[in-house]
């Protein structure tokens, strides 16, 4: 049988990991599954822990909880563009917003049987961001699964981050007013292979997977697995936000004149002045940056 570490973040979904892990170890328990449970007490200390767990033959490494543990499990299994040790990734969703398990039909709760534990396994691109660090010390090198954006959607984050976790996915619309007031659009160059654009934008969207923000499906035709990045760019003024915020909740949203749409598997962002950058939720670092896919990086056990 498979040896599996769940490395889990009891405060996810405000508290429900906690509440629900008894039952999830029940069921893998009953399915005769050797499982070790390894608690995050910190930020970053999920990477650590995947990272220790992959080295000691564990064949999978599950991310128990949000967008956020997810992303700090995959910086754990993967160092300077190689795995660490052979695991593969499970996911057990279980955060405010569970984007990435949208994609993939995983279930939003611990205790809906062995999804994401012992499914059948299937390739995964990875995303790796080269950029500069918010503070300006050394350059920042990042691996996300699901999406990454520079501009207003990123200072909406970095604003989400300074609310209280109780609020749950609610942070980011509470946050997303008061960006969407004070950010003022930029000058950008994304380049792509031989192709640069040159816009005034306030925000782009480097997608992997096709849900963020709590269930807006933002990128419907992305496809984790294929290689390529999916990129849109917003062109419009700020205002457009209202009308399409209803669309993407339903993927109806492009075409659409005010959004740049492209694809590759490098990407280059530059900005006339920094601009902040996020990747699955987290707060990533600032322009200039670059994009680059790494396929069938992981296998995912879903």
């Amino acid at each position: 049988m498979p040896r599996v570490a769940l490395v889990v973040n009891p405060r996810a979904g405000r508290g429900r990991v906690a509440r629900e892990l008894p039952r999830l170890l029940d069921l893998i328990a009953a399915s005769g599954i050797t499982a070790a449970v390894h608690e995050t007490t910190h930020r970053g200390h999920a990477t650590t822990l995947a990272r220790a767990a992959s080295s000691d033959g564990f064949d999978t490494v599950v991310a128990v909880g949000g967008d956020g543990t997810l992303n700090e499990v995959v910086n754990g299994l993967i160092l300077d563009d190689e795995l660490v040790g052979e695991a593969g990734l499970g996911l057990v969703a279980a955060g405010s917003g569970s984007d990435f398990a949208r994609s993939f039909g995983l279930p939003a709760h611990v205790d809906h049987g062995l999804a994401g534990i012992a499914g059948p396994p299937r390739r995964l691109d990875v995303g790796r961001i080269d950029c500069m660090s918010a503070i300006g010390e050394d350059p920042v090198r990042r691996y996300f699964v699901n999406a990454a954006e520079a501009g207003m959607a990123a200072a909406t984050v970095e604003r989400a981050e300074r609310l209280p976790r109780w609020f749950g996915r609610g942070r980011y619309l509470i946050a997303f007013w008061p960006s969407l007031a004070s950010f003022d659009p930029v000058d950008m160059t994304v380049s792509i292979s031989s192709e640069t654009h040159h816009l005034h934008a306030h925000n782009v969207l480097i997608a992997n997977g096709r849900y963020l923000g709590g269930g807006m499906h933002i990128s419907p035709h992305s496809d984790p697995a294929d290689g390529v990045f999916d990129i849109q760019a917003n062109v419009g003024p700020k205002r457009q936000a209202f009308t399409l915020i209803p669309k993407i909740y339903r993927g109806r949203h492009l075409p659409d004149d005010q959004i740049v749409q492209m694809s590759g598997s490098r990407v280059t962002v530059e900005t006339a002045i920094p601009v902040p950058i996020e990747a699955d939720g987290e707060m990533i670092g600032m322009t200039p940056a670059t994009f680059t896919v790494l396929p069938g990086a992981l296998e995912l056990v879903a």
